[in-house]
């Protein structure tokens, strides 16, 4: 893994949330996108290397509302930044991880995506992430 990517934040409103991660970065988001196949809308923020994904909800039945619902906005995931995302999901099984899935997907802000189940990493939900 070559560096934290970003960290994933649920909240239930972009609007209300972005505009408090622009008071609280001092800076704008770069980019707003909807994942349709997650029922999810992103808005991404970076300062310096670092970035910062709000989730929201697109749909009552996406894992995003899913969560909100039993744990309240927050910290959802954590992105790790990868070379070659299939060399790395076969590491991790073979290490013992459940994968979350099969194959990479398309993702957000132009990565292909995998996520690892958080009971296998001692409740963290970790994305990997590799530019397309």
């Amino acid at each position: 893994m070559d560096k934290i990517e970003h960290i994933g934040i649920a909240v239930r409103s972009l609007k209300e949330a972005g505009s408090l991660y622009e008071t609280l970065l001092g800076c704008k988001s770069y980019k707003t996108e909807e994942v349709a196949s997650e029922h999810v809308i992103t808005e991404f923020f970076k300062v310096g290397e670092n970035k910062i994904e709000l989730l929201e909800a697109s749909s009552a039945d996406s894992a995003i509302a899913g969560f909100i619902e039993k744990r309240g906005e927050g910290i959802h995931h954590i992105a790790f930044a990868v070379e070659n995302i299939v060399e790395e999901m076969a590491r991790l099984k073979a290490e013992g991880f459940k994968l979350l899935n099969e194959v990479p997907k398309k993702g957000a802000d132009n990565k292909l995506v995998c996520f690892i189940h958080p009971k296998s990493a001692q409740g963290v939900l970790i994305e990997l992430c590799q530019e397309i």
